[in-house]
């Protein structure tokens, strides 16, 4: 869909509930694998795209086109709602059973899955460390597969500034894990 397809339809969602559905389905997916990303939960990912869209869809009169997609708008709600979650939530990890049960099902052995989940936490610890910015560019490069100039209009950013900032930000991941390592 096209910037200007897209504007005209964000206007039409702005009275049509019809055209509101069109960009939920366009952009939803990508909403929740940034929050999943994020919050590493299927059910906290389910429950807070699904707050991102309630969210937007009561605010969305009031939105103005400023020159950026509108999906930059949806990032934003999502990133606030995942920064509450993360203050509201306590530092203990629930894990609940179904998704353990999903885990083991899909993966060889006990061992091979205790390797995966230990270095998938140790990699989802180290991004979490590093700021917002930093964290919402390694999701739409690595979850969402975006180019970075796709990143640089949701962002607001020029191409370079994206380049720089994805170069910095793989140095200080580097710097972590290091540190997390030793």
């Amino acid at each position: 869909m096209s910037e200007n397809d897209e504007a005209a339809l964000v206007e039409r969602a702005k009275h049509d509930p019809e055209a509101f559905g069109v960009l939920y389905e366009t952009h939803v997916d990508r909403i929740y694998n940034y929050i999943y990303y994020r919050t590493g939960s299927v059910r906290d990912a389910e429950d807070l795209t699904s707050r991102t869209f309630f969210r937007a869809l009561r605010g969305i009169e009031r939105y103005q086109q400023q020159g950026v997609p509108f999906s930059a708008w949806l990032y934003r709600i999502a990133h606030n709602l995942v920064a509450n979650w993360h203050r509201d939530t306590s530092r203990r990890k629930v894990v609940y059973l179904d998704e353990l049960s999903m885990v083991a099902e899909s993966r060889p052995g006990p061992e091979d899955e205790l390797e995966f989940i230990a270095e998938e936490a140790w990699l989802q610890g180290a991004i979490r460390q590093l700021d917002a910015d930093r964290q919402l560019l390694l999701t739409l490069k690595f979850g969402e597969g975006l180019s970075n100039i796709e990143i640089g209009r949701i962002m607001g950013r020029s191409e370079g500034a994206i380049k720089s900032l994805y170069h910095r930000t793989l140095i200080a991941l580097k710097k972590q894990l290091s540190r997390e390592e030793s």
